[in-house]
């Protein structure tokens, strides 16, 4: 799990965002019991970097300032891993847009750990930088994990299934349904389901795991789309209907969303010959609607 080598007092770490989710709802687990889960989707291109160096003063100091998860998290790997040793400074860079349901508290806190790690010159494994990330921010995301895709249970930091493949690659027209809002993803009340809502996902997460094995975009947009519109009620996504028709109407093999952000994605295969033309046209007409779409390719 380490990153990079530096000096003896010196650590690296970095993590990636994504865009929002595939699906998100109420799974059961190989035990029987029921978890809210998650299969977020990546986004390489967002990253968050942090540098932590050890210090002989007590705490811990964070630039910016306002990265309290973050001081949070390298505060518990002090306190257990650090071998007396209690005082440093985090600093962060990142790209990830904030608010917008994209990990960027995620991204930020597994940096950080992943940092003070490296500059106590030790390993940790993915379940324990799990729960540190729990632990320092109450919720996280699955992007760490990017050998197979995995169904996350992001309250308690623990893989519910891990399919047996990679997400296939999808290329994406995000689009921010409300760009004047921001929302603090971890005081965003968790959806109450109804055990009708619940029945649902069980077809969809076989769905989700036959999508994946057989790199299927088409079923895999079905299944985001139907994830989408369940959660829908819980955080509602201003003309939201108007980008999914458009979309629609030019290839997209799906929509998906940030189930407690603002952001949108309309799924494209890009090995079908035709979705770089379905794209720009898509991007034309949500641009034309008042939109400000941006491309992420796979």
């Amino acid at each position: 799990m380490l990153i990079r080598k530096w000096n003896a007092r010196e650590g690296y770490g970095e993590a990636i965002g994504h865009h929002g989710e595939l699906i998100q709802g109420v799974f059961e687990g190989p035990e029987g019991n029921l978890h809210r889960g998650l299969v977020s989707l990546p986004c390489r291109h967002l990253k968050s970097r942090a540098k932590f160096w050890l210090h002989g003063e007590a705490g811990v100091s964070v630039t910016p300032g306002h990265c309290e998860k973050s001081k949070r998290a390298a505060e518990l790997v002090l306190q257990t891993f650090g071998g007396g040793r209690t005082g440093g400074h985090l600093v962060i860079v990142s790209n990830i847009p904030i608010g917008r349901g994209m990990g960027s508290s995620t991204a930020d806190v597994l940096a950080s750990i992943l940092a003070v790690f490296d500059s106590l010159h030790s390993h940790v494994t993915p379940d324990i930088l799990m729960q540190i990330a729990v632990s320092a921010e109450t919720a996280c995301d699955s992007t760490l994990f990017t050998q197979v895709a995995v169904l996350f249970a992001q309250r308690e930091g623990k893989v519910v299934e891990a399919f047996k493949k990679p997400l296939p690659l999808l290329d994406l027209i995000s689009v921010d349904a409300a760009a004047g809002l921001t929302i603090d993803t971890l005081t965003f009340e968790p959806a109450r389901y109804t055990s009708f809502e619940i029945e649902l996902f069980r077809p969809l997460r076989s769905a989700l795991r036959k999508a994946i094995e057989d790199s299927d975009h088409d079923l895999l947009g079905r299944v985001a789309s139907a994830s989408t519109c369940i959660n829908e009620r819980f955080l509602e996504k201003p003309r939201l209907n108007e980008i999914k028709a458009i979309g629609t109407r030019h290839g997209s093999v799906g929509t998906q969303v940030a189930h407690s952000g603002t952001v949108v994605g309309l799924m494209y295969d890009p090995a079908n010959e035709k979705s770089a033309e379905n794209i720009e046209l898509a991007m034309h007409a949500l641009r034309m609607s008042g939109f400000e779409p941006e491309f992420i390719p796979h």
